[in-house]
């Protein structure tokens, strides 16, 4: 039961635009992505309800969704904001590594 209302609140069936050059999927990972905080619950959790994959997975996934030219034409902003936050990711881990100030 606690499964089915935790699913329910994070529909995101409303999200889909029958015009957008992206898959309802990859529409609907976006949206998630666009506003995960604004729901109760785990993200990782939600991912594995509404997606059927593990959140390694779904990152994975939304890393080359997000280099693709349909999902800067569907939603430029999001995809940027998401972009450069992978970027900075990177660039701490490369320095971490490399053991050198941030």
């Amino acid at each position: 039961m606690a499964e089915s209302a935790e699913a329910e609140r994070f529909s995101l069936d409303d999200a889909v635009d029958p015009d957008s050059p992206l898959g309802a999927q990859e529409q609907q990972m976006l949206a998630l992505e666009r506003a995960w905080w604004k729901y109760a619950g785990a993200k990782e959790q939600a991912i594995k309800d509404l997606f059927g994959m593990s959140a390694t997975r779904y990152y994975q996934v939304l890393n080359a969704l997000i280099d693709t030219e349909e999902a800067i034409a569907h939603d430029p902003m999001l995809v940027k904001r998401l972009r450069r936050l992978r970027t900075t990711r990177q660039r701490a881990r490369t320095a971490r590594r490399l053991g050198t100030g941030v």
